[in-house]
């Protein structure tokens, strides 16, 4: 009897059969099986799968022949539950996939549902299949698939829906009175998406629900001054009717009355206490990462190293470099990938060491976050920085999590966030070289360089295209050349040059 296949994209392509994970070859085999499954249902053309694999170079004579070898060892890797999934078609191939087979197709009919229950206000159900939806990712879509041409518009819309998500279970959680629950959250996504006007209404709403009135009008002021210097515009109606009805008291700004509890319902059936939250604070990852293969495989090495050393140590990576070579878009885009080895959550604080504005974070400030991430209720967070910095170690002891503090200015910034568990990892992107941590705290010290010359022309082609960046190879040498291969440089560039 043929078995059951699953097929996931919503981070490393992953394939099981009856549970038990299916090897895909590496290279352009699984990326042939990713294009299949992104078109799944739908015929797709040989000339076009060959044009999607070797981009952004042209497929070279033999690369219909070479699909074809492709096609026949993706339909061995399958084995019998799969021998008929693959199916040849005029001029090209397709691939069958069930229903709850494909990640992808699960997560947005959860996100349907979700929907339809917010639009019947049905917050409950609402927040359940938001969750759920979310619950389906295991980090970056296709993360370790090699399409240009396909990628960045594939993980732009995935990127969206993700973020309606994540909108969406807060909403819904809001009209169930849990606010407290949410702030963490709002205040990563809100960070991640500064011009997502909406994000920072639900922040503000759920900072006043909270009795931090204070912290919802600074709220406001920090979305209107992004506004103002991105989009050279004032808040739109949203976010100006919230700051008038803060600051007025508006009653209509009270929580809602909390959803009767358990025990107040006749008979309710015995349900397991709800474990500590998990927090998944990591900010989305940048869609055109490029290059940095030997600094991916070193931070994984020191990760498959972390607690072998005396207990109570802790893993640190700091990654140094000049400004614009990519310290935080390594560290995303890693942070994801291993994001589902540390079961008790993701934390991240951007800690404004190098902020134009020249203030950088105080590390009490990021404690408290993270406290609030951690699901520690307002009233029991200490008032004393040095005991909120003990409660967060407590909290931190047993679990197994990955810290990621982006952007310090010096050690003083880092030392109150670094916990005491041996299984926890933590993760420091930084200008200077930090190495009072290597010294005292026995950090990892990673220098970035700048692109090689082949990966900006290739980040080139990710943002503009593989047709352009060929047909005019010489400007795009060129522009290569002018930006010194820094990634935020390039990717400034191609916005212009797309806009």
């Amino acid at each position: 009897m043929a078995g059951r296949l699953e097929f996931c994209l919503l981070g490393p392509l992953t394939v099981r059969r009856d549970g038990v994970a299916v090897p895909v070859p590496p290279g352009k085999q699984r990326a042939l099986l990713a294009v299949l499954l992104l078109r799944a249902g739908r015929p797709v053309m040989a000339d076009q799968l060959a044009e999607l694999l070797w981009a952004p170079t042209a497929p070279p004579p033999s690369a219909t022949a070479t699909v074809r070898n492709y096609i026949k060892r993706l339909r061995q890797a399958l084995g019998t539950a799969g021998q008929d999934r693959i199916v040849t078609q005029p001029g090209g191939y397709l691939i069958r996939v069930a229903d709850g087979e494909l990640d992808i197709t699960e997560m947005e009919h959860e996100l349907t549902a979700a929907r339809r229950a917010a639009r019947d206000a049905d917050w409950p159900r609402a927040s359940r299949h938001a969750a759920a939806a979310i619950d389906i990712w295991r980090g970056e879509p296709l993360c370790d698939i090699d399409l240009p041409m396909l990628s960045e518009q594939e993980v732009l819309r995935l990127a969206e829906l993700r973020l309606q998500a994540d909108e969406l279970r807060i909403e819904a959680d809001l009209n169930l009175a849990r606010h407290a629950e949410v702030v963490a959250d709002l205040r990563q996504l809100a960070a991640a998406h500064p011009l997502r006007e909406h994000l920072y209404a639900l922040l503000m709403l759920a900072l006043y629900r909270c009795g931090r009135r204070a912290e919802a009008l600074e709220a406001y002021r920090q979305a209107r001054d992004v506004l103002v210097h991105e989009i050279g515009g004032d808040p739109g109606p949203e976010l100006r009717t919230l700051h008038r009805q803060i600051l007025h008291d508006d009653p209509a700004m009270a929580p809602p009355l909390a959803p009767p509890s358990d025990a107040a319902q006749a008979e309710p059936p015995a349900k397991p206490a709800p474990g500590p939250p998990v927090p998944r604070q990591l900010p989305a990852a940048v869609a055109h990462f490029t290059g940095r293969a030997a600094e991916l495989a070193a931070l994984t090495g020191l990760l498959d190293g972390a607690g072998v050393g005396a207990p109570g140590t802790v893993v640190i990576s700091a990654i140094g470099g000049t400004a614009g070579v990519g310290k935080t878009a390594l560290a995303v885009h890693w942070a994801h990938q291993v994001a589902g080895r540390f079961g008790d959550g993701q934390l991240y604080v951007n800690l404004r060491g190098f902020d134009p504005s020249g203030t950088p974070a105080l590390p009490e400030a990021a404690i408290r976050g993270f406290l609030d991430a951690l699901g520690v209720p307002p009233g029991q967070i200490p008032p004393g920085p040095e005991a909120q910095a003990g409660l967060y170690r407590s909290l931190l002891a047993d679990r197994k999590m990955l810290i990621v503090a982006d952007n310090a200015r010096d050690e003083q910034q880092v030392r109150p966030l670094l916990p005491a568990s041996p299984a926890s990892l933590v993760l420091v992107t930084s200008r200077s070289q930090l190495g009072g941590l290597a010294a005292a705290e026995g950090a990892r010290l990673i220098s970035l360089d700048v692109l090689t010359h082949g990966e900006a022309v290739h980040l080139l082609a990710a943002r503009l295209g593989a047709a352009r960046v060929g047909a005019e190879s010489a400007a795009v040498d060129q522009i290569a050349r002018l930006c010194a291969c820094l990634p935020l440089a390039l990717a400034v560039v191609a916005a212009r040059v797309a806009a």
